[in-house]
């Protein structure tokens, strides 16, 4: 495997979840990593409660955008070595055949755009939907990638979408 990734977190809306994933693993994956989102049908926007955290966990967010999966497609998009879906819906839709055959997992988190409440309740799911893609990013990141084989590799990213949200601090 080359010694720099690209990395694609795809959501069905692509405003909250994925947009928080390629946040954290930009700050924390660089210079070897590079992250991405997209969605299969994009909100168009990022969800604010997403920005607010982003922010409030000191990561950058210029740049950040809702966007179409369908950008990853064109020619010059970015050859992407890891897929991963990090919500439900994603996950049974069919995604498109990526060029280089990236390897892809599913790490499911619930959706805290969809959480109503109190300001403290919607405030709150998207911090624990935060934590545990932090958590998961952290795992990934900590993986031999270059002296695991294709099989071991897939088996240890499947392992860390079944994280729990048990780990997820409280605060």
């Amino acid at each position: 495997m080359p010694k720099h990734h690209n990395v694609l977190f795809l959501c069905t809306g692509n405003s909250a979840r994925s947009i928080m994933a390629e946040a954290i693993l930009n700050q924390k994956g660089r210079p070897s990593f590079t992250a991405y989102s997209a969605g299969s049908h994009p909100a168009g926007r990022v969800h604010p409660a997403a920005i607010k955290q982003l922010t409030s966990a000191h990561l950058p967010t210029e740049g950040l955008r809702s966007k179409s999966w369908d950008e990853f497609e064109q020619p010059g998009a970015p050859q992407l070595d890891f897929v991963f879906t990090v919500c439900d819906n994603a996950a049974k839709e069919v995604c498109p055949v990526w060029p280089g055959q990236p390897m892809t997992a599913h790490w499911g988190i619930p959706d805290p755009a969809e959480v109503r409440g109190t300001p403290e309740t919607v405030e709150r799911a998207f911090r624990e939907a935060y934590f545990l893609l932090d958590r998961r990013i952290s795992l990934f990141l900590s993986l031999p990638l270059a002296t695991l084989d294709a099989m071991a590799l897939r088996k240890e990213l499947n392992n860390i979408g079944r994280q729990s949200l048990a780990s997820v601090p409280e605060k």
